[in-house]
């Protein structure tokens, strides 16, 4: 199986540790690291349609969407969020392909690193497994 890894740019140290996580994992699970695609793009709010031209490609198993949104105090977080939100799920949608949701939306740069390896594992690795499994029920129900 092939992968595409899209990360986000903004909150690096918590974005490469999701990143590595993910990919780490897709590895352990017998993906070469050859079919392990990554693209950057600048913030959560790019992820939309950095997946999209990667699903446009067509040489993908699932594509994996990797951010991070910190509570601030204004309401950039609540449009930030919710449009990224919508965007993937409108991708998947659209060409019928697993685009994972791997974007954390904490209260804190702290919650956040407890979710990047911290306290709270790795939920890089989990939007890999979660892309694997999707990936392999696609495969099952088109056979």
């Amino acid at each position: 199986m092939r992968f595409a890894i899209v990360v986000s740019e903004w909150n690096t140290e918590v974005t490469e540790a999701l990143y590595n996580g993910a990919k780490e994992t897709l590895m352990k699970f017998g993906v070469k690291e050859d079919d392990v695609v990554r693209r950057n793009v600048p913030g959560s709010f790019e992820l939309t349609l950095g997946a999209q031209l990667m699903a446009e490609r067509k040489e993908f198993d699932g594509i994996i969407c990797i951010g991070v949104v910190i509570q601030g105090e204004t309401k950039h977080f609540d449009f930030i969020c919710d449009a990224v939100s919508q965007g993937i799920t409108n991708l998947n949608i659209k060409y019928n392909l697993p685009v994972i949701f791997g974007v954390l939306t904490p209260n804190t740069m702290q919650q956040a690193l407890d979710r990047a390896g911290g306290v709270h594992g790795n939920k890089g690795d989990e939007a890999a497994i979660t892309a694997i499994k999707m990936a392999v029920l696609k495969k099952e129900l088109e056979a």
